[in-house]
């Protein structure tokens, strides 16, 4: 179970000055573990706060990310598929749900593609992944669906990137923690 709310995460990357917002810093993690066979959660986080403008500001983002590593890490690789996407709460709009479902993805790709991994040597199934994660990355909430529409179709969304998120992990880090290019 996640302890780092959304709104815990965007308070503390607002108040160091970070670059990202929550749902896309949560997809650049969720990117780079997925694929990332010795992840160091101080050293990530030091990369990702390195731009903020007053260091002096990042000690508690700097808690925060380390402690949302942690608990990713161990949801992505557990044996209870209890990963979840960060992203805002039910009772935020869902205009602002969709808009962080598709930075969040945007993040994703972001932070795969910053693993030594090169795509051409990625299972056809995460290649596929990608590919849907940058159409939903232009996901917006249309006028044509009914709000219940809306709303079921959102849910789908998050479920395809817990689940897809989770399956790019088993295919590019095996159980052992050996990374596709290592293994056979």
């Amino acid at each position: 179970m996640q302890t780092v709310t959304y709104d815990e995460l965007e308070t503390a990357l607002d108040a160091a000055g970070a670059a990202l917002g929550a749902a896309e810093a949560h997809g650049a993690l969720t990117g780079t573990l997925a694929a990332s066979v010795s992840f160091m959660a101080e050293e990530w986080t030091d990369d990702f706060l390195s731009s903020t403008e007053a260091p002096e500001r990042t000690v508690h983002a700097r808690e925060v990310l380390i402690a949302l590593c942690r608990e990713t890490a161990a949801q992505l690789s557990g044996p209870d598929m209890d990963f979840a996407p960060l992203l805002p709460p039910d009772d935020a709009s869902l205009e602002m749900r969709t808009a962080a479902l598709a930075t969040w993805c945007t993040g994703f790709m972001a932070g795969l593609g910053s693993v030594p991994v090169p795509p051409a040597g990625w299972p056809d199934t995460v290649r596929e992944i990608v590919a849907d994660f940058s159409e939903i990355a232009r996901a917006a909430v249309g006028d044509e669906d009914s709000e219940e529409d809306s709303e079921s179709s959102y849910a789908e969304l998050v479920e395809y990137l817990r689940a897809s998120a989770q399956l790019v992990h088993e295919e590019l880090v095996d159980p052992r923690g050996e990374s596709v290019d290592e293994a056979d």
